[in-house]
């Protein structure tokens, strides 16, 4: 594995960090900013929009741009977003650095990945980007629990710091240690729209936006889930997220592994199912707390581990030009977090967050059924040649 790989991996886990770190101090900035707690946490909801809807856009402006000056460009209008937001004034300052932080996290996320791919063997590429989603999914583990801690003690604008300090000394590494990297030939932007028409290529963008969908319904609102189900207190509510976070790590690795042990086709047919099923049988395990916790581990490293075979996926999908597909990934998913904690509200407001996990399982199966269209489907015959042709260069 080259080693480069991981150097991407932690700057992905800095620009991860930077979208969940909010949540935890939202009470600590509607209190110095002078707004409500539901005014803070649209800072939440803009991020998502932001960073769904830059991702193909930046891709398109900057197809010209060789990679490593590109990554090292956005990754330093990434640290001057974080310093916007750690001096903010106002909330209307915050809310600006926010979209200035989710534009260039969502190209830096999607650089990560291609560039990852490009830099390894054929035969690595699966475990590449699984190390890249364990640097995101790292965040999880690490990066959130070190700014809640920094927020109590120093104030929200603390972690905001602390990631613009990381986020030089990420550019450093990738300075230093990142080689040049082929600038993909670049497609007229009718050409991009028109991978829209690619049946093969929409069905697993909705494959990506239902799983996440079907997992933030539960998840955005598992605190009170554990609340109500299980009477969790605090103390314990700590162990079961940093529990949650490792096994999200681990299945993002163990994700890659299997998408280059049984391709990325048998990988999202197991995943997606299994998903859809322990999801299901959550809210039978909550009698019993250890039960419980494996349940958990399961549904938390299947939520990561679908994320490398569905980027293998895409790559191989589309070999003449992947940037757009993962681009467009990176925006179905970011919907599908938006869509997945409308989802889980409405059904608290209409009956109970008890059901959230059921009706996660709904997406989640609607996930499946997406998948199984797009798997099914032929690759475009121009899209084939493409392939044969980078599998013949390899061989």
């Amino acid at each position: 594995m080259n080693p480069r790989v991981f150097i991407l991996a932690i700057a992905t886990f800095v620009v991860g960090t930077v979208e969940l770190i909010i949540g935890g101090t939202l009470d600590l900035i509607a209190q110095d900013l002078q707004v409500s707690i539901s005014s803070a946490g649209q800072l939440i909801t803009i991020f998502s929009l932001a960073f769904a809807i830059s991702a193909p856009i930046l891709l398109h402006m900057t197809r010209r741009m060789e990679r490593k000056s590109l990554y090292l460009y956005t990754l330093a209008i990434f640290f001057l977003s974080n310093v916007l937001a750690a001096i903010s004034p106002t909330y209307s300052i915050l809310m600006v650095a926010r979209i200035l932080s989710a534009a260039s996290s969502s190209l830096l996320v999607v650089l990560s990945i291609t560039i990852a791919a490009s830099i390894v063997d054929p035969a690595y590429r699966g475990r590449a980007i699984g190390i890249i989603f364990m640097g995101i999914s790292g965040s999880l583990v690490l990066g959130v629990p070190v700014g809640l801690a920094l927020g109590n003690a120093f104030g929200w604008r603390a972690p905001f710091w602390l990631i613009a300090g990381l986020s030089i000394l990420s550019i450093l590494c990738l300075l230093f240690f990142l080689p040049k990297v082929e600038t993909p030939a670049p497609v007229p932007l009718r050409e991009q729209f028109a991978i829209l028409k690619d049946k093969k290529i929409v069905g697993a963008l909705f494959t990506s936006l239902f799983m996440l969908t079907g997992h933030l319904t539960l998840y955005a609102y598992f605190t009170p889930y554990l609340k109500s189900t299980m009477g969790v207190e605090a103390n314990t509510l700590g162990l079961i997220y940093f529990l949650f976070g490792l096994a999200a790590v681990a299945g993002g690795g163990a994700g890659g592994w299997f998408a280059d042990k049984w391709g990325a086709v048998k990988a999202i047919l197991l995943i997606v199912p299994i998903f859809a099923i322990v999801m299901s049988a959550l809210p039978f395990a909550t009698n019993s707390l250890p039960v419980f916790l494996v349940m958990m581990v399961i549904w938390s490293a299947l939520s990561w581990a679908i994320s490398p075979a569905q980027q293998h996926y895409l790559i191989r999908s589309s070999p003449a030009a992947p940037d757009i597909p993962l681009g467009l990934n990176t925006s179905a998913l970011h919907l599908g977090i938006a869509f997945g904690s409308i989802a889980g509200g409405m059904v608290i407001e209409q009956s109970s967050v008890i059901y959230t996990p059921w009706v996660g399982a709904m997406f989640v199966l609607l996930s499946f059924g997406c998948a199984i269209f797009s798997i099914t489907r032929p690759i475009r015959q121009g899209a084939e040649a493409t392939r044969q042709a980078v599998s013949n260069q390899t061989a």
